[in-house]
């Protein structure tokens, strides 16, 4: 990373940088919505990416039912989404998302993951999937905050828990909400479009650079 040399630490979304899970999540929350008689599309998902679980559910019982949601729904609705996407068979690791983490940690710079996922047959597969990266020292996840994404909460308890400043830190997002909270931690983002949207959004939200895949991101890491 020849231009970044200041930079110590890269903190990583979850959900559509290391797996390519997006497709499932959004499938599962809009049969678990509708389900619920709450009117929720793909690109809903995609444009909610980030928030915790309650919060997104929270938001549409709010903008359809004029009310907040209960306890109860939070919970009942939360969990006919999990059951949906461990049906679909989870999702598998990013192509070269791996290479990529496996070089930063050559380089001698901290990895920290920051999702808003509290979907835990993901998060139990981290030490599986990508060996000897993750652990709960360097990990915030939907369990760890109460805010969540576009909130900068998950990102300044990352700055935290790496013990760096702003300007030694740099985020890989794809998603609108999670690169507004890295902008709002202080944090420059490169974004990665493996979803539905239009790379103008990434780039309105904040994005220093939008490229199509991890695959692009590791063959250019060098030169970013």
């Amino acid at each position: 990373m020849n231009n970044n040399q200041g930079i110590k630490a890269v903190f990583f979304d979850m959900d559509g940088v290391l797996y390519d899970s997006m497709p499932a999540h959004s499938a599962a929350w809009v049969r678990a919505m509708t389900q619920f008689g709450l009117n929720f599309t793909i690109n809903d998902c995609y444009l909610n990416e980030g928030r915790t679980g309650d919060d997104t559910i929270n938001q549409f019982v709010r903008q359809q039912f004029g009310r907040e949601a209960t306890r109860a729904e939070m919970d009942e609705i939360y969990a006919l989404k999990t059951e949906f996407f461990n049906q679909s068979g989870g999702a598998q690791q990013m192509p070269f998302a791996n290479d990529l983490l496996q070089k930063i940690k050559d380089e001698g710079r901290q990895i920290v993951l920051v999702t808003g996922s509290g979907q835990a047959s993901l998060l139990e597969n981290l030490n599986k999937d990508f060996p000897a990266i993750f652990n709960k020292d360097n990990t915030v996840t939907a369990f760890d905050v109460k805010l969540g994404k576009p909130n900068p909460e998950p990102y300044l308890l990352a700055l935290k828990k790496s013990g760096r400043q702003p300007h030694e830190a740099i985020v890989v997002e794809n998603a609108p909400l999670g690169i507004l909270a890295a902008k709002a931690a202080g944090l420059s983002v490169i974004a990665v479009n493996t979803g539905t949207l239009d790379d103008k959004i990434l780039y309105d939200c904040g994005a220093k650079t939008v490229l199509a895949s991890m695959q692009e991101l590791f063959e250019k890491w060098e030169d970013l």
